[in-house]
């Protein structure tokens, strides 16, 4: 797999977006892969020991561009988009959009990367795709930053509506493709205006972030650069047992920080008993499992705080990144 640099401009690109400090984005990445490329950005050295940036569902690696400035210049970040957002290519046709092949693209990019252990950080659906990573390739990450989220896709109604949510994958999957339908094109205000209304926990100036790298300049407009395939997050998410939560937990040797915030995700999804029941039970094993290495902090703002607010985050990451813990090997 090569390994390119390249630049990219858009119409929200705005200088300054790389924060202060004299920590300015290194480069954009485009790593090659068999339907087409993964894009990445990085900063900092890369003698430095490597910290791998994972974004949610549907957002893409602008996602971290307030974060890692603040955090310390000793490491090496890179942020990727994964397959379908932002920058990266589409999977081919027929193929779906499932948790396991965002885990599979990990390893794709590790390995053209050279990296033999390194650590992650990732946003919601990004921090149970590293947490897939770190139970099934234990021995090559070292910490596992998870920003309000689950290292494991943990649901309470998850395991109960598998089958249902795997029907509605493959079906929402054919009609995408059978559709012929173009793509909009709007004015980057009307795009701007439309991602506000349906992200209203996501400032103006964090939107347009997020749409510098997830929107392509036409002659008429904008459009989405996101695969069209890209669904409900459940469409992808690969469920699991407590049972299950529980024997991946066993497998991973890293020190795990979980960020959890306090007008979060279960806020987003209107929290109510059975969600209060799976956290409670997710935080309870992990203490459980991996005592001294698992440390579970609650900060303020929304489930995007480390966008919005990232100081809320960044004192307590930094820390736990500059710890010299290291993580036990099995024997």
């Amino acid at each position: 797999m090569s390994v390119i640099a390249i630049t990219v401009f858009s119409p929200f690109y705005r200088k300054g977006n790389w924060g202060s400090g004299g920590f300015s984005l290194l480069s954009e990445l485009k790593l090659a892969v068999p339907w087409g490329h993964i894009a990445a950005k990085a900063w900092g050295s890369q003698q430095a020991h490597p910290v791998l940036c994972l974004h949610g569902w549907l957002d893409n690696a602008n996602s971290f561009d307030r974060l890692i400035p603040l955090l310390p210049k000793d490491f090496h970040y890179v942020a990727v988009d994964f397959g379908g957002h932002g920058l990266s290519s589409h999977y081919s046709p027929g193929v779906p959009y499932y948790q396991e092949n965002f885990v599979s693209d990990i390893r794709r990019v590790v390995a053209a990367l050279k990296w033999k252990r390194f650590s992650i950080m990732g946003h919601s659906f990004g921090g149970m795709v590293g947490g897939m990573f770190s139970s099934i390739y234990p021995e090559m990450v070292d910490k596992l930053i998870l920003l309000d989220t689950l290292p494991f896709a943990l649901d309470a109604k998850g395991v109960e509506e598998v089958l249902t949510y795997k029907r509605g994958a493959i079906e929402h999957m054919l009609q995408t493709e059978a559709s012929q339908k173009p793509r909009q094109v709007v004015s980057p205000e009307e795009m701007l205006q439309r991602f506000l209304k349906n992200n209203s926990h996501v400032s103006e100036e964090c939107a347009r972030l997020l749409l510098q790298r997830g929107t392509t300049e036409v002659a008429t407009g904008l459009i989405m650069n996101r695969d069209r395939r890209l669904a409900l997050p459940e469409y992808s998410m690969d469920f699991i047992s407590r049972e299950l939560f529980v024997h991946s937990a066993k497998k991973l040797q890293a020190h795990v920080l979980l960020l959890k915030a306090i007008q979060g995700y279960y806020n987003v999804r209107r929290e109510n008993d059975s969600d209060r029941n799976v956290m409670l039970f997710a935080i309870d094993m992990l203490k459980s499992v991996l005592k001294e290495r698992f440390q579970y902090i609650q900060v303020p703002d929304n489930h995007y705080v480390h966008l919005n607010q990232p100081q809320n985050v960044a004192g307590i990451i930094s820390t736990f990144l500059l710890s010299k813990e290291t993580a036990p090997h099995e024997p």
